[in-house]
């Protein structure tokens, strides 16, 4: 994985992911959403929130271009123990939050209100059609911001009042709301 633009631009890194039950977006799929992110929020300041965080590719590519603080959610040990990690190396623990959680209970307990939120949840998830109401419902995005949930083809939300938009790259599918 690397990181596409910003203070990190170019940087690659290497977790030890072959047996983790983590899927990281791909670096097409990551330049295509962040491209469409560029002209449409202010990345300088903004808090984000990385739902399914993984190995942390989304945190640091927002890191990277200038925000002011993620909170990064992941129950898998082992992604965890790594995103500390390289926090530390990159010397950016001041600006990612990282929380050792499972996010189903995680969004049920309000903590915060985000300028931009991005969920890269397991395909496999049985309740990813529950995601976005669990975002709106328990007032996790800020008026005018973004939302992201990242599925296969199998998942639609085009029916969902605050859905916007979707854009495929391959079987990747982006679902914006807001």
């Amino acid at each position: 994985m690397r990181i596409i633009a910003g203070a990190f631009k170019g940087r690659r890194f290497y977790p030890p992911a072959d047996k983790w039950p983590t899927r990281p977006t791909t670096d097409f799929a990551k330049e295509g959403l962040f491209n469409i992110l560029e002209n449409r929020m202010e990345f300088a300041g903004a808090i984000c929130l990385d739902l399914f965080g993984g190995t942390g590719n989304h945190s640091f590519e927002l890191i990277s271009r200038g925000v002011k603080q993620v909170t990064y959610v992941d129950k898998h040990r082992p992604a965890v123990t790594f995103v500390h990690q390289l926090a530390r190396e990159l010397d950016i623990t001041d600006r990612i939050k990282i929380v050792f959680a499972d996010v189903s209970r995680f969004l049920t307990h309000k903590s915060g209100a985000f300028d931009y939120i991005f969920a890269g949840p397991p395909y496999p998830l049985t309740w990813i059609p529950e995601i976005p109401d669990l975002i709106f419902n328990h007032g996790w995005l800020k008026e005018g911001g973004i939302f992201v949930l990242e599925t296969n083809p199998n998942h639609r939300f085009d029916h969902h009042p605050r859905f916007k938009e979707l854009r495929t790259y391959g079987k990747t599918h982006f679902s914006f709301f807001g």
